[in-house]
């Protein structure tokens, strides 16, 4: 475990505006059967992750139908400040979703999360690739759920077998499996994502379903280099994912690349 302070980021978390979030947060919480940490508001989020000594934290948008990237992304461009930055999103079947994108890039949000639950996809749908094509040769980073969700428990869109389709097809896309690649999903990640150069990992929920010995072989045959430390913000906390982490027996070395380093470099942090 590391023995002196350092930089800490969430790369997982979401939040929403005052005007919506509390009628947000208790039809999740309704869907998930749980209790959130904070009240979903950014205001919220900052005063958690200062508690919890998080120095940088990553606020994921989701635009659950197609007429709602203008502003989802709007509100996050005009929030990223006082150490939080977000995310962008697109919607699948939106016509404008491709001009979006270069939108997400030119008002600097930082890449794009789809959660192919809440909008209706596979991952691995040709009809995706186009944008997929898009965010590559943008340089935007793109984040999945991956694995189960508890809005479509029964249906699993976002396989571990097809997120890796995707970062085979897509050489050059940074694509970031969330849920340690996919929420109970660790045997199928182990068989198909693990090793792959332009995929990385969050831990975010992990503490919820994976086995601490398959955990750390997980990430140590990836590379703590492709890790990222993540919480899932509401739903999970900094000290869950911390206390799962000195699990892993990793190095100080290898905790710092977790902890801050590999955020710091795909965020483009000096």
């Amino acid at each position: 475990m590391l023995k002196q302070p350092c930089p800490l980021v969430d790369f997982h978390t979401h939040a929403f505006p005052d005007s919506i979030a509390a009628r947000t947060m208790a039809k999740l919480s309704a869907i998930a059967g749980a209790a959130p940490f904070t009240d979903g508001t950014l205001p919220g989020l900052r005063e958690h992750q200062k508690e919890c000594g998080v120095t940088l934290t990553v606020v994921h948008q989701i635009a659950t139908k197609p007429s709602q990237q203008f502003t989802v992304n709007n509100w996050a461009a005009a929030n990223q400040k006082d150490g939080v930055v977000f995310f962008g999103s697109v919607h699948p079947d939106a016509e404008d979703a491709l001009p979006e994108l270069s939108r997400i890039k030119e008002i600097g949000l930082k890449g794009v999360k789809l959660h192919p639950d809440y909008q209706e996809f596979f991952v691995d749908d040709e009809r995706v690739f186009p944008l997929y094509r898009e965010m590559e040769q943008l340089g935007l980073p793109l984040i999945f759920h991956a694995g189960r969700d508890p809005l479509s428990p029964d249906l699993v869109h976002a396989e571990p077998k097809g997120i890796a389709q995707v970062a085979k097809t897509f050489p050059k896309l940074t694509v970031i499996a969330a849920h340690l690649g996919g929420m109970e999903r660790s045997d199928g990640v182990e068989r198909h994502l693990v090793g792959l150069p332009n995929v990385y990992l969050d831990l975010s929920m992990a503490h919820t379903f994976a086995d601490s010995v398959q955990a750390e072989r997980i990430v140590k045959t990836h590379g703590t280099e492709r890790i990222l430390f993540a919480t899932d913000l509401p739903w999970g906390t900094a000290q869950q994912t911390l206390a799962f982490l000195g699990q892993l027996h990793l190095t100080g070395g290898e905790e710092e690349q977790i902890r801050y380093q590999n955020a710091y470099r795909l965020l483009g942090v000096e």
